[in-house]
């Protein structure tokens, strides 16, 4: 039956954010126990042990002394053995991992096979020497020491003689072993520590009374909102402490509405009274301020200090909080309380904020390298309800001169939520509709969620649950009915291998093998994969149970946080191969967990039309992109509300220099299309839009490094100046990969200048009239205006900009568009940049069918600035380096389809900021060019101003070729 659009609004309205909808840690079992064994450990204090030790006769080291395993056992359970593995990788890395052996049952052990993109190779030059009392490593290449302490368990990495990370220091290391419901509780009496005093240790958590004199927490059944979970596999969590001494900033654990630097949520003054939450949820109008759960779960941090950066990645699916806690200024505690599964966390050493982008990214995958005009405008909202709609939509942006990439269709193109279906009275002519967007190289992105509305009359339901394909109530049997926007639904189980073959057969355009596919779509069509946490209308906390049944038999509580991502893989997949040969696929997910980064973009979720929501966006991304997940962004204009068009002016501001740039609105919002603005404000917003066209060189360019080494394409203060204590807390500016543009977007009512952090003795540069501000070695804040139709953006000094400035209704028309190359001298007057080019749709840049070129500009003494531009393949000894890992070997001489494309693509404008003195001559091959000067300061001196311009016109060099400009004075 069709739900009436009232009934649609009521559902969305009664998921408007209340906090009683969500789970407090006192309101969790597992956490509530967690939090309550940290909490008596502290009382104890020095008196406090671990009751897990490593049996020392147990350790057995691998043939190839890179790893080894032992027996582990608790003083508690004195009959539960345990088994610890230790690994050691060749990137310098460590795994732990710790299971019971021979348990009641087998603990969720596969979160690590979802995350990882392989298995990490192992060391080859490290061996493991044992003691009576523990057993330790050390990485030649890095001097790294990781010492496992017997009694108790105890594990550290080291460098340098100090230790940096510790798991178990604190003694809350606590894996709650299977049992039957009616085992007895063994009393445990006090045992001696070795000075003869008495040791307090952690009592049974099944005895009354053991850590609580009040109630204890549920353990076998738990209530909340008004639904049980039964909990039919009995208490399993996991509770561990990793501490990093010496570092006194953590950055990580998305995604939560935060400063980038996590506020503390333990000891004194905490910021918060909750631990951080990793619990993907469909959080409705979430608070701009909170440790609350959100749309996705990345269990990894970062450690800062002015020595090293180090992390840690732990492995898990299940929900799980996280306490922090500075107890000195210099130090980060963190105490993690997992539901279920194992322990398996990596230690990630660093020791640079880059060499930790880089292990992680070796680990999970580095972000895929999207289809380039997803890194263009996109105009969404919920919802363009016809056809016509959108051929309107399409010609008011042209009318206006805006230009825009992709036009996106919410939820109501399906009758009754049937996605694939198209809903013949609105839509009657989807193909059509689709190649008249594309006929102006634009896109389309259509969403299709996870639920399937139950009717068989339904081809994609039925054939799902005739295959057996759906995800089970905890029975085991039939199909879990749960309810979202079409009434009754079904989910499918992505862990069920079967589901991705027949998940893929949908998307196909062509054919007719008898089953229903896709057949009104084209390849001009890309997706959103919305609602995928999973959210559950009727569920507990707006989401599934967590004893419905996956494949393998295990249950929703151990996978919750994978879901989404399994979700958004098997579109990426089936996007992808809709074509022969595949094509770049791009997949818009709400829903994310390590490893979704390999996959394509996810946005901030549900966010509202407020200056404080605005604000809060800019970190929320920085944090994304520290944990991977680097193609991200918050929807201009808030998804709620109604924005006056002072606050809309900056939302596009903050969104035009974010890697995912979407606006987006609710259906209840008056319509915001940028065209429909008064002046000045349309003006306003179709400049800074055509400001991120002509940055797409840039924003391209950062990308192709973000793929390639996982370092984030927005690059926090402390990334680019890890050893400047300043900026370790900065997170409202930020620079954009490696090009040396420095933003700081406007985020507040009636600014007319603000201030930047600069932290180096270098000059930089107002991008929009060369005005020079001069950095301090020791750091400095320089004033800059703000006001409404001024985005604060510097060029660093040092650094080549290339830009394409011809105005274009989409970036597809850009594409044999000449370049801009903006040269923004040092103190030394040297300058270098980047630019990355390939056919940004397949990948054929995988076998050398790119142009990757170097710019040089470099001035020694009293002779000429040359201005060079060199093929980066041949610089990297004819190498194309691809997922971090594999090379292809290409060059100059390799056949190259695309450079041969772009051969005739040349630059028609060379712009140098900060020179000395006025030239005298100005040649390419000794032939004399075009050019003008215009006087001002120079970037070797002090003086304040507009710094000097010397502009060539039309120097005749191409894209894809060796030159040199010789500038002479």
């Amino acid at each position: 039956m069709w739900l009436p659009l009232a009934l649609v609004l009521l559902a969305a309205d009664a998921l408007a954010v209340k906090r009683h909808d969500f789970k407090t840690c006192e309101q969790s079992g597992f956490c509530k126990r967690g939090r309550a064994l940290a909490a008596r450990a502290k009382a104890a204090s020095s008196t406090w042990k671990s009751p897990y030790s490593v049996d020392a006769s147990s350790v057995a080291i691998s043939a190839q002394k890179s790893s080894f395993t032992a027996s582990v056992v608790s003083s508690l359970y004195p009959e539960i053995k345990f088994e610890l593995e230790v690994r050691a990788h060749d990137d310098g890395t460590f795994r732990v991992r710790m299971d019971e052996v021979d348990g009641l049952r087998k603990r969720y052990d596969e979160t690590a096979k979802w995350a990882l993109i392989r298995e990490p190779t192992l060391s080859d030059a490290i061996s493991w020497k044992q003691t009576k009392k523990e057993i330790k490593a050390t990485n030649p290449k890095s001097g790294v020491e990781f010492r496992v302490q017997f009694a108790p368990l105890r594990i550290a990495l080291s460098r340098n003689g100090k230790e940096e990370v510790v798991l178990n220091g604190n003694g809350l290391l606590h894996m709650e072993h299977f049992r039957l419901k009616d085992e007895p509780s063994p009393e445990q009496p006090p045992v001696e520590n070795q000075e003869g005093e008495e040791q307090v240790v952690m009592e049974p958590p099944v005895k009354p009374n053991a850590w609580f004199e009040g109630d204890q927490p549920p353990q076998w059944e738990e209530s909340f909102g008004g639904q049980t979970d039964t909990k039919p596999k009995g208490p399993e969590s996991l509770s561990l402490d990793i501490s990093f001494p010496g570092h006194g900033h953590l950055y990580g654990l998305p995604e939560h509405a935060t400063r980038m630097d996590l506020p503390t949520t333990t000891g004194e003054n905490a910021k918060y009274k909750d631990p951080y939450r990793l619990y993907n949820l469909d959080v409705f109008e979430y608070e701009a301020d909170s440790e609350m759960a959100l749309y996705g779960a990345v269990p990894l941090v970062h450690a800062h200090s002015t020595h090293s950066t180090v992390g840690v990645f732990n492995a898990i699916g299940s929900e799980t909080w996280v306490d922090v806690d500075h107890p000195t200024s210099d130090s980060t505690e963190t105490h993690w309380i997992s539901e279920s599964g194992i322990m398996d966390v990596f230690f990630l050493p660093g020791p640079t904020p880059d060499d930790v982008f880089m292990q992680y990214a070796r680990l999970t995958g580095t972000p895929a390298l999207p289809r380039h005009f997803a890194l263009a405008y996109h105009q969404c909202r919920w919802n363009y309800i016809s056809s016509t709609d959108v051929r309107e939509v399409q010609a008011r942006f042209d009318q206006d001169d805006i230009p825009f990439d992709v036009l996106w269709l919410d939820i109501a193109y399906a009758p009754n939520h049937k996605y694939f279906i198209w809903d013949e009275k609105t839509f009657p002519d989807p193909v059509d509709m689709f190649n008249d967007v594309a006929a102006f190289g634009r896109k389309m992105v259509v969403i299709i969620d996870p639920h399937l509305k139950k009717d068989t009359t339904y081809p994609v339901y039925k054939s799902a649950s005739e295959k057996g394909l759906l995800v089970k109530p905890a029975s085991g049997s039939g199909e879990y009915d749960g309810w979202c926007w079409p009434g009754s639904s079904a989910w499918v189980d992505y862990f069920n291998p079967a589901s991705w073959d027949w998940w893929q057969g949908l998307f196909k355009i062509e054919g007719n093998n008898g089953d229903f596919h896709w057949r009104q779509s084209t390849t001009d069509v890309f997706i959103w994969n919305d609602m995928n946490e999973p959210s559950v209308f009727n569920g507990p906390e707006i989401t599934m149970p967590k004893t419905n049944i996956h494949h393998g038999g295990w249950e929703h509580r151990d996978v919750h946080n994978i879901n989404g991502m399994l979700f958004q893989n098997a579109t990426a997949q089936a996007v992808m191969h809709r074509t022969d040969p595949p094509q770049r696929p791009f997949v818009l997910s709400r829903a994310f967990f390590p490893g979704s980064q390999r996959l394509g973009a996810i946005w901030t979720g549900d966010n509202l039309g407020t200056w404080e929501h605005m604000a809060i966006g800019i970190p929320m991304v920085l944090s994304n992109g520290i944990a991977g997940m680097t193609f991200s962004g918050a929807d201009v204009g808030g998804f709620f509300g109604n924005p006056d068009p002072e606050m809309l002016t900056r939302w596009y501001q903050v969104g035009a220099f974010a890697p995912f740039f979407r606006a987006h609105a609710h259906i209840d919002t008056k319509r915001r299309e940028p065209y429909l603005l008064d002046e000045p404000f349309k003006s306003i917003i179709r400049d800074v839009i055509r400001l991120r066209y002509s940055l797409l060189p840039v924003w391209y360019t950062a990308f192709r490094q973000a793929s390639v080494s996982g370092i984030p394409v927005l690059r926090p203060q402390y990334t680019v100046f890890p050893h400047d204590p300043k900026g370790f807390s900065l997170d409202e500016q930020y620079y954009i990969g490696s090009s040396g543009l420095l933003v700081k977007p406007v985020t507040a009512p009636g600014i007319a200048e603000t201030e930047i952090y600069l932290a180096e003795a270098q000059p930089y540069y107002n991008y929009f009239t060369a005005k020079i501000y001069r950095g301090k070695r020791s750091g400095t804040n320089v004033t800059v205006p703000a006001t409404l139709y001024q985005v604060p953006l510097l060029i660093r000094g040092g650094s080549i900009i290339p830009t394409r400035e011809r105005p274009r209704r989409s970036s597809a028309l850009m594409a044999r568009d000449p370049f801009t190359l903006r040269i923004a001298l040092d103190a030394s007057e040297q300058a270098e940049g980047e630019l990355y080019l390939d056919d940004g749709n397949s990948y054929e840049y995988e076998k050398g069918h790119l142009v990757w070129r170097k710019f040089t500009a470099s001035k020694v003494a009293k002779g000429p600035l040359k201005i060079t531009s060199e093929d980066m393949a041949a610089l990297q000894g004819g190498k194309n380096v691809v997922d971090g890992v594999d090379v292809v070997p290409f060059g100059s001489q390799a056949p190259n389809a695309f450079r041969d494309a772009v051969q005739g693509v040349r630059v028609e404008n060379v712009l140098v900021y900060g020179l000395k003195s006025r030239p005298t001559k100005v040649s390419v091959g000794g032939a004399e060019i075009e050019w003008e000067f215009t006087e001002g300061a120079a970037a070797k001196s002090s003086s304040e101003g507009t710094a000097t311009i010397l502009r060539i016109r039309d120097p005749a060099v191409k894209i894809v070729n060796d030159w040199s400009i010789e500038v002479a004075f």
